[in-house]
């Protein structure tokens, strides 16, 4: 079968859509911002009608921009954020907006999962812990507890793909890699909704969607908004899954040892199994590929933090700048006039709390080791450092639970072409890293599992396989400051347990 396959990506401020070939060549991309909804300091949400005129809006502008005929599209598939928990009623209707990962309401619900079901036992079941934002389970509770008219009004609590699915189909669904990300799914046994844990937490089992594998098709498409850009009605939809397994895909991570970085607001190692063995250090999930699991060590505020020190401390280069990319090497340049090991000044990157490996919403970014000769360049290139400490505490789980070493691993996304970080990462994991020369993947990801729920592909193995991965530049890695950087590396590791009582002190 021959036709163009569309993805759509939905990320933490922007939506974005790629059309690809029968032999996944890239035809066009575009983006569009959609509104975040954050009326207290620990609420983030996606305005869910802003994210479909944000759809909507992509499509236009590949087709009158690029050019494209959308009547040649045969599937459309969905990559998400994750989680991104919405309410809808029995007709689609959104009675909640998407709360997302870095939301932090959910906090007491997180504890009140914890202490319901037990540590240990949460973990046996879903191989993950439970966190507020970090899975939805506690903010269907919140919901539950706060919104009781809207919890009782829900049909269905889904994620972001069961929304934009439901929109184009009429269908609600969800699949496995999203699912992982509820504390209410089976990671590690028979990948279905447990029913013993929605009876301790106290959810209604009735109220979570159809499981599916990541390439079903859901429907055929009926909604008018995207019929009349010339998209063809009854045209597949595929369920699709959450955004890095969906990259991670694209980029080639499809058999256990794989193992692959994506940057962007978040930071996430990736590494693909085979065996259902898990590490609570790691967000753990199933892939979007048949019989594999995914550990995910997602960092949540690395690319945030940058983009934080660069708009607080770098204002004159914002203004001075071409375009924000610009304003950013500028800044990397600076970073690379501080020795590394930043004169003993360690940065912290847990700015709304963190994911992996603490799992904890209390936490918060920190600097230590400033002096009286501290000057900016050490504080920013110690951001950058950050993220190459948390990938070798990473690595070295991964490679402890596996038995392997990692020697490199692949880097994708939006901030993985900068030099100067990527220098820094390899020389602190002291492994070389692979940059792919693009950087939108997920999109991508999406499109291509369209392709194998279309049957434009074979199976999944086929369409990763034809991804043209051109390499745009491999970093190996510098062993001249290991001393300094084990050093910082140790304090790195140490700075969380000595300030996790003080972090939930400064909360209350």
């Amino acid at each position: 079968m021959a036709g163009y396959l569309l993805g759509v990506d939905v990320g933490t401020t922007s939506l974005k859509v790629a059309v690809i070939d029968e032999n996944a060549k890239l035809l066009g991309i575009s983006s569009n911002k959609y509104r975040l909804l954050t009326p207290r300091e620990t609420f983030v949400q996606i305005d869910a009608e802003s994210m479909w005129t944000a759809f909507i809006t992509c499509i236009r502008l590949l087709r009158d921009g690029k050019g494209i005929d959308m009547s040649k599209v045969v599937g459309i598939g969905i990559s998400s954020l994750c989680p991104g928990l919405i309410a809808m009623d029995e007709n689609g209707k959104v009675l909640v907006d998407p709360i997302i990962y870095s939301d932090r309401r959910s906090t007491e619900e997180a504890d009140m999962i914890l202490e319901a079901v037990g540590a240990e036992k949460l973990f046996q079941i879903t191989a993950n812990s439970s966190m507020a934002g970090a899975f939805s389970g506690s903010s269907m509770l919140w919901i539950k507890r706060h919104l009781p008219d809207a919890y009782k009004r829900t049909k269905y609590f889904g994620h972001l793909n069961t929304f934009l699915v439901q929109r184009m189909t009429g269908v609600f669904a969800i699949d496995y890699s999203n699912a992982s990300y509820t504390n209410l799914f089976e990671t590690t046994g028979e990948k279905k909704w447990s029913t013993y844990l929605c009876e301790k937490i106290g959810i209604e089992r009735e109220k979570l969607p159809e499981l599916h594998n990541s390439t079903d098709v859901m429907g055929g498409l009926n909604h008018r908004d995207i019929i009349e850009l010339g998209i063809p009605k009854g045209t597949s939809v595929v369920i699709g899954g959450a955004d890095t397994p969906c990259a991670t895909f694209a980029a080639g991570v499809t058999k256990a040892g794989d193992v692959c970085e994506s940057v962007g607001t978040t930071d996430v190692l990736t590494i693909c199994v085979d065996k259902p063995v898990f590490d609570r250090g790691f967000i753990n999930r199933c892939h979007v590929i048949p019989g594999t699991w995914i550990y995910q060590g997602a960092m949540s505020f690395t690319g945030a933090s940058n983009e934080w020190f660069l708009n607080e401390f770098y204002g004159e280069l914002v203004l001075q700048a071409e375009s924000m990319q610009n304003a950013f090497e500028l800044m990397n340049k600076e970073a690379d006039q501080a020795i590394p090991g930043c004169n003993g000044v360690v940065f912290l990157p847990y700015m709304l709390g963190e994911r992996s490996p603490i799992w904890d919403s209390y936490a918060r970014g920190v600097f230590f080791g400033l002096s009286l000769q501290t000057t900016r360049k050490e504080m920013n290139r110690a951001v950058l450092e950050s993220c190459g400490y948390g990938l070798r505490q990473l690595s070295g789980i991964a490679e402890r639970i596996t038995g392997n070493k990692i020697k490199e691993f692949t880097s994708i996304g939006g901030g993985a072409k900068s030099e100067t970080w990527a220098q820094i990462k390899a020389d602190i994991t002291s492994k070389d890293l692979k940059i792919l020369d693009m950087c939108d993947m997920a999109p991508v990801g999406a499109a291509l599992l369209a392709g194998v729920g279309a049957g434009v592909f074979k199976n999944v193995y086929d369409a990763s396989d034809k991804v043209e991965k051109k390499v745009y530049k491999v970093v190996k890695s510098n062993h001249d400051y290991d001393e300094v950087y084990a050093k910082c590396f140790e304090v790195y590791k140490s700075l969380y347990p000595a300030l996790k009582d003080i972090y939930k002190l400064n909360a209350q």
